[in-house]
């Protein structure tokens, strides 16, 4: 699962590679280290076409995950006799969001894989962990860490995300996984992000049917990936890989 990645592109070169006519982000900082629920940029298409945005990176958990975590809550409460309105205690429930997607068939997910609730997510590198080879490992398309981005999608939603924040209203995004190829699949074997590369495979995601942008959810070939560096938790001025 990829819960970490970096975006360091200025958003000039943003705008530049995705044919953005549109910006909502401000001075957009270096982001090194994305992490789960942290706002990063978005690309989606908005009235007068792609436009930039941040958002927060996370979608809605499912009403079963939420309704099992309350339930655990209320039980929690009760078993220290306190008396529990499990209604309110539903509606506070904390949801840090869903960060990577894989079934794209569950009914949860399906209402949010139109063309208007699609994205692409701008990235420099990502990182796959596993302890054994020394914590957080970084790919990038090669040394250079080029822009690239992921296949996401995003809505707007009103949930309680932190319990001090309360319920507040905010756009949300998570990106699609698939099998791994073969440079992730050494570190981790179960997924990879969906990685879009060419121009063709940005447009047909945010704008083509959803029987065909779904075809795009595949793994990248082998050898289309590098391990940048490792062991940190931000992508920048590290040791590469040993």
């Amino acid at each position: 699962m990829c819960n970490l990645y970096s975006i360091t592109t200025n958003q000039a070169a943003i705008i530049a590679l995705f044919r953005v006519v549109n910006q909502h982000v401000g001075n957009l900082a270096p982001g090194p280290g994305v992490f789960p629920d942290y706002r990063a940029p978005i690309i989606r298409t908005g009235a007068s076409g792609r436009e930039l945005v941040t958002a927060r990176w996370g979608m809605p958990s499912s009403a079963k995950a939420l309704l099992d975590a309350a339930q655990k809550r209320a039980d929690k409460l009760r078993a220290k006799g306190k008396t529990v309105d499990f209604d309110d205690v539903l509606r506070m429930e904390p949801d840090g969001g869903t960060t990577n997607i894989r079934n794209v068939k569950s009914k949860h997910w399906t209402r949010w894989l139109g063309p208007e609730h699609r994205c692409i997510v701008p990235f420099n590198s990502f990182s796959e962990f596993n302890k054994a080879e020394g914590g957080d490992i970084w790919f990038a398309l090669d040394e250079s860490r080029p822009l690239a981005c992921f296949a996401g999608i995003w809505t707007s939603w009103t949930s309680v995300r932190k319990v001090k924040e309360g319920e507040t209203t905010n756009d949300l995004y998570a990106f699609l996984t698939t099998e791994p190829n073969a440079e992730v699949g050494a570190i981790h074997p179960k997924a990879m992000p969906v990685v879009l590369t060419t121009p063709d495979e940005v447009e047909t995601w945010l704008s083509a049917p959803q029987e065909e942008a779904l075809r795009l959810q595949r793994p990248l070939p082998d050898g289309a990936l590098r391990i940048v560096v490792q062991g940190v938790k931000k992508d920048g001025d590290a040791q590469g890989p040993n």
